[in-house]
This record gives structure tokens, sequence and C-alpha cells, in this order.
């Protein structure tokens, strides 16, 4: 795409996010709705008016976005919180997946889908939407133990559907054997925990020291960077591995008072392009 094209479709978007944005304080809305909503309008499904090329950064937009949302949800799993929270969190956590796991598997194989699909098929149903459930959230200005609770059971909800996953993978393709599968599963979660674990430590004690109180925006946004491309090289999840560096951070730096505050200050916009890109990329005719 010739760069004024590029330029001129990212103006109109971030304006659109800005519309979308008034239009949910108007109505009520979460903007994610709108964003959504306006993203399936000027689509391929509706008026074509989203560039191919543009449709095309969807999946690099959704690395980052995603990424982020887990890096700030991990900061919210202080010891503080879970001391607090921890146990509903779990139970709330389990609860969904082994509840979404049944529904959904049983009403699929009710319809006629053979069972090793409706159980592949319900494991994914068990990941929350975390990046929508965050800004509604955020949205609503409203911080309390509620929705400190749903903050946590949305992070720990995609490790547990890794997990379901990995696990369903297993028993609906006895021909692949459980050792490779389970193989891919144990390095996608555990090289994720340990690549938090290996970015979080150094990052919570050499971070906001250029800059007293609260670190910069350069380095926030260089282990958020860093936390997804190397996840995505190693081949494991960015996901886990976002949360669990947030985590760390959030537990082990003490001389600032929140893991990357700056993040909040610039996740917009990203989110803006994930929500608008993933309405314009839906495929109708995929319905049928």
């Amino acid at each position: 795409m010739h760069i004024t094209g590029f330029l001129i479709t990212l103006g109109v978007l971030f304006l659109a996010g800005l519309a979308a944005d008034q239009l949910g304080r108007t109505t009520h809305l979460p903007r994610v709705t709108t964003l959504l909503f306006l993203g399936l309008i000027a689509g391929n499904a509706g008026m074509g008016l989203i560039p191919i090329d543009v449709a095309m950064w969807f999946n690099e937009i959704s690395i980052v976005a995603l990424t982020m949302v887990a890096f700030l949800l991990g900061g919210s799993l202080t010891r503080e919180n879970l001391v607090r929270h921890g146990r509903a969190i779990l139970a709330i956590s389990i609860s969904i997946v082994v509840a979404t796991l049944v529904i959904v598997s049983a009403g699929l194989t009710a319809i006629g889908v053979p069972f090793g699909l409706a159980l592949v098929l319900a494991a994914i149903a068990t990941a929350t939407a975390t990046a929508a459930m965050t800004d509604v959230i955020k949205q609503s200005g409203v911080s309390n133990s509620f929705t400190e609770t749903i903050k946590g059971v949305v992070a720990i909800d995609d490790a547990w559907g890794l997990i379901v996953f990995s696990i369903a993978l297993v028993l609906a393709s006895h021909s692949d054997g459980w050792a490779t599968v389970t193989t891919t599963a144990m390095w996608d979660f555990g090289g994720a925990i340990l690549l938090g674990t290996a970015l979080g430590v150094p990052s919570a004690y050499l971070t906001g020291r250029l800059k007293p109180g609260e670190p910069m925006q350069a380095e926030a946004v260089g282990i958020v960077f860093l936390t997804a491309g190397l996840a995505l090289w190693l081949e494991v999840s960015f996901l886990v591995a976002g949360m669990v560096a947030g985590a760390v951070i959030g537990n082990l730096a003490r001389h600032h008072e929140r893991a990357f505050q700056e993040i909040e200050h610039i996740q917009w916009p990203f989110m803006i392009l994930f929500f608008l890109l993933a309405g314009a990329t839906l495929d109708i005719e995929a319905f049928g």
C-alpha cells in the first residue's frame, strides 16, 4: 500500500475508534461492541471500505494488543489481591471451565458432531475474551472487589484453557500418540512460564530507575514487545508469557506502585485497531 493510503486509513480507523468511544458513552453500550460493528460494516462483510492490506495487519495487531492485556492482568495478580480474592478466582475459573466443557461438548454431541471434535471445540470455548472483558471493566470506571476478582478469573482462564485444550487434543487424536501432544503442550505452557519469569525478574529490579516513581513508557513497551517476540520465536504462548511477566514484576517491583502503568496510556490505540479489524475480517460465508 502507498504511504498516503496507509496514513489515511490509520487516521480514519483511530477517529472511528474515538467515535465508537463517544457512542458507547451516550448509549451505555460497551465500546468493544460498537468497534466490532463498525469494523463489520466497513469490512469485507459490509461495505468493503477497509483495504485488504490493512485487514492483513490483524494477526500482528492482535498479538501486541493481547500481550499488553495479559501483561496488565498479570500485574493485578499481586500477593495482596491473591490473598483477598485467590480462593474465589480459583473456584470460579475452574467452575467455568468444567461447566463449559460439559455443556458445549454435550450439546454438540447431541446435534451429531463427533465426540472428539465436540471435545476440542468445547475446550476452545473455555477461553474468555480477555481484551473485551478488560476494556469493559476499564470503560465502566469501577474498581472494587468484584472487578478485581473478574480480572483474576479472566487472566487464569487462558492458562486453564491451554491445559484443557491440550488434553482434549490428546483424547481426540489417539493416532498421534500422547507423547507428542503432551510434550508440545508442556512446552507451550511451561516454556511461557519460564520466559515470563526470565524477563520479569530482571525487569522488576531494573525498570523505573531512570525516572523516579514510575517506569518510563519506553521501558514498558520494550518489555511487552520483547515478551511477544520471544514467545513467538520460541513457539510458546505469548498470553501466558505476558501474564507471568506482569505478575512477577507486580510482585517483585517495590520501588514503583504498579507494574508498567504506562502501558495503559498507549494500550487503547492498539485496542481500537484490534477490535475494528476483528470485525472487518469476519467471514460471513463461514457461517454456512
